[in-house]
């Protein structure tokens, strides 16, 4: 088999940049170790930056995100006694949009079955080789049993924490990982229960972080903060529903509830490793880099990366030009440490740890960003997602 970009991975980060480059007339193949079945069941992320949607658009895959997605004017920051919004159109002149990170997938691979570059479920055994190269390979063993090898120009490495490439990527001079794991976790539920809600809910409380977030009109996404240790066997539903009301409370409100049809307990920790290239094998999204899912930035950063890479690969392969694969490292880093800054920031600010005096400084800096309109600008910037740099 020959193909221009061998991606390795497909998730958001592998099918975007495979649509992208298709786009740019550049020749590629997809590879993924799962069923399209399980793929396009994985719950993620739900909240879109402005840039996000954007792209998507762009690359003609925003039809139903436009029709069924729901665009977001800001967010509730809470604690006891207070609820405050932040305008995100007045303080910084952009919006979210809440369509689950389940969805993208789903339309992606719709368009890339529909007359798209190859797409091979359920390979397995797949290994990137010669990546110091000018003809790096990729072998692997497809559905049937049958072993293969892909030759290509460049390799994408697209495929996640646990996946191949990075560790590729990592045996390179100089290679290094910073890595936060944090004394909590979300136990995160969907019910369907229309949301009681016009925009997200981020609430600091003495028992703990809660988070109201919605996936449709008639299902909401809630998160309640718990110990890593804890099992999800030891929360009923009703034991679930009673701890958002608490956390929640707020006096003539209260929480819309009903069958959850979803729960799972989700530990949390920051992860960069750099640099994002070896030779011609580039990383993208979740196998370079994993932050706390507080900011919304993880789906949002890997939607940038691969906006980079396609760029610049298309300038390698059309232009034998090397100027943007030899920074692109460096830029997308740059925007992942400012992403695993705000992410650790909300993170820190919001969730319930140490004695009574952390708890008064995170007290100080919501009530510091719910009074002052720069510091709410520098939050509503970030989460909204700040420019990209092609």
């Amino acid at each position: 088999m020959r193909t221009q970009v061998g991606i390795i991975g497909a998730g958001p980060a592998g099918l975007l940049l495979s649509r992208l480059l298709t786009l740019q007339g550049v020749d590629n193949v997809v590879l993924e170790n799962r069923s399209r079945e399980y793929v396009e069941a994985r719950i993620r992320a739900g909240i879109l930056e402005q840039h996000t949607v954007d792209t998507l658009t762009d690359a003609g895959i925003g039809d139903r995100l436009h029709r069924q997605g729901m665009e977001h004017h800001g967010i509730h920051l809470q604690y006891p006694g207070t609820r405050h919004t932040l305008d995100f159109p007045a303080l910084c002149g952009r919006t979210v949009w809440v369509y689950g990170q389940t969805e993208v997938t789903k339309d992606l691979i719709k368009a890339q079955l529909a007359g798209g570059p190859p797409l091979l479920f359920e390979v397995s055994d797949v290994v990137p080789e010669d990546v110091d190269t000018d003809s790096p390979r990729i072998r692997f063993t497809d559905a049937e049993g049958r072993r293969q090898v892909l030759e290509c120009d460049v390799v994408a490495g697209t495929d996640g924490f646990h996946g191949v490439s990075r560790p590729v990527v990592q045996q390179a001079a100089g290679g290094r990982v910073w890595e936060r794991t944090y004394p909590y976790a979300w136990l995160g539920i969907l019910a369907d229960a229309t949301p009681s809600t016009d925009e997200l809910i981020y609430a600091w409380h003495p028992e703990g972080f809660a988070l109201y977030s919605m996936r449709s009109p008639t299902v909401s996404r809630l998160y309640l903060q718990v110990d890593p240790s804890d099992r999800i066997e030891h929360w009923s539903d009703d034991r679930i529903w009673d701890n958002l009301a608490t956390r929640l409370a707020l006096d003539g409100w209260d929480v819309s509830t009903g069958p959850v049809t979803e729960k799972s307990i989700l530990p949390m920790r920051s992860f960069v490793s750099a640099p994002m290239r070896r030779g011609r094998l580039f990383l993208a999204g979740d196998a370079a880099h994993i932050v706390p899912p507080t900011g919304a930035k993880g789906l949002n950063l890997a939607i940038a990366d691969v906006t980079l890479l396609a760029t610049a690969l298309v300038r390698l392969l059309q232009e034998k030009q090397t100027d943007l694969v030899d920074s692109y490292s460096d830029r997308a880093l740059a925007r992942v440490w400012r992403c695993t800054h705000f992410s650790w920031w909300m993170t820190s600010m919001l969730h319930r740890a140490g004695d009574d005096f952390d708890a008064q400084l995170q007290l100080s800096q919501l009530r510091r960003v719910c009074s002052s309109e720069p510091a709410a600008r520098e939050l509503a910037e970030n989460y909204t997602g700040l420019p990209l740099d092609r």
